[in-house]
């Protein structure tokens, strides 16, 4: 117990942020209310995160010296995305603990050796191969099967990076000299997409949030429920396999793991080491949100409830695409007239089609219903 303690960071101490977009905001707003300062390393002095830290460090995230002087002045450093050079992240670390590792990024980074590493830990992920051209490609095709999502081994999200090949003949359609790497995944006929999000702290302990059932727009998640609809004995496989990746990866902090169902089986499709979108419906909707939880996590105290405050919780995006030509914003007011409904919204000051600008959450007794509440909400401010 004297071993553990000395691990905890208590409130009052300094955590740094990585990053200034709306996850890093969110966090901000969660570790100020249990007591603790929040320091952001970001490059606009207007992010998101920066609107609501008690201070910023201003300056590129690969600038050594900026990212100097922003960990010497913490206790413990987190951060809000994994497409952060490793390099800054070492170079944190030499300051303060920071989770999740370098090596953890690297591995997030990457989606072959992401994949590899949690298929030879024995997890069920998506079919894949290594491809490089289009004979590589064809002969993947071979193995797995067609049609294939073929993506970018590095940088991609958001449906960035990656296309659906069909059958050989679109092969050439691939812009080979966009990447080095890349990755052929087996496309899978699911039932539906669900993700959980795992707690670990610095000693090991886990906690996993309920299961959340996704739904996608153009590659963008749209709308998140929950709890998932499907078994409960599915729902618990998926929370045991998401405990199983955080621990085979080695994270401290949030790790997300998204999974394809299918025929009763869940297959893991890719994984963030971060707070999650689908995970923001945490906030109004569990004892404990996603953002408070890897606070509680990075700075090894113990973890809190994931339980849902009611029989069921829904978020929905916002994206830019709700604007006017002329940037002038929705009427709120009209989504708010649904009483139990909570706007978010990151503090981004331009809009621009598919970017994320804010959500809606709803709580109370079905996940249908709250759906549809919220659909209907966004409807009237333009959608």
């Amino acid at each position: 117990m004297e071993n553990q303690s000395k691990l905890t960071i208590q409130p009052g101490s300094t955590i740094g942020m990585v990053g200034g977009g709306q996850l890093g905001r969110m966090f901000a707003v969660a570790a100020s209310a249990m007591g603790f300062r929040v320091i952001i390393l970001c490059e606009n002095p207007n992010a998101p995160a920066a609107q609501v830290a008690h201070q910023s460090v201003i300056g590129d995230l690969n600038d050594m010296e900026a990212v100097e002087r922003f960990a010497k002045q913490c206790d413990v450093i987190t951060l809000e995305f994994e497409n952060i050079l490793a390099q800054t992240i070492a170079k944190c670390s030499h300051h303060a603990p920071t989770y999740p590792s370098a090596q953890v990024l690297a591995t997030a980074q990457n989606r072959l050796i992401e994949k590899s590493t949690l298929r030879d830990a024995g997890l069920p992920v998506t079919p894949f191969c290594s491809v490089s051209d289009s004979a590589s490609l064809i002969a993947a095709g071979e193995q797995l099967g067609w049609p294939m999502i073929v993506k970018t081994a590095t940088s991609g999200y958001d449906g960035k990076g990656q296309a659906k090949i069909s059958d050989p003949s679109e092969a050439d359609s691939i812009r080979w000299d966009q990447c080095d790497q890349w990755i052929a995944e087996k496309c899978i006929g699911f039932d539906l997409e669900v993700s959980v999000v795992v707690a670990r702290t610095v000693a090991g302990e886990t906690s996993a949030f309920p299961v959340f059932e996704n739904a996608h727009r153009n590659h963008i998640l749209d709308l998140t429920i929950a709890p998932a609809r499907i078994d409960l004995s599915l729902a618990n496989r998926a929370i045991e396999v998401a405990k199983s990746a955080a621990e085979t990866l080695d994270v401290v902090g949030l790790l997300c793991v998204e999974f394809f169902v299918s025929n009763d089986e869940v297959m893991i499709n890719e994984v963030a080491p971060r707070p999650h979108n689908s995970g923001h419906l945490s906030i109004e909707g569990c004892e404990t949100s996603q953002f408070e939880q890897h606070v509680r996590a990075i700075c090894n105290l113990p973890l809190g409830s994931t339980e849902l405050r009611s029989n069921a919780a829904a978020m929905i995006n916002l994206l830019g695409d709700l604007w006017q030509t002329d940037g002038s914003p929705p009427l709120w007011s009209e989504a708010l007239r649904d009483p139990s409904i909570s706007l978010h919204l990151y503090g981004k000051a331009d809009a621009k089609p598919g970017r994320k600008m804010g959500h809606m959450t709803v709580t109370g007794n079905s996940s249908e219903e709250l759906s549809q509440r919220l659909l209907e909400a966004r409807r009237k401010i333009g959608d």
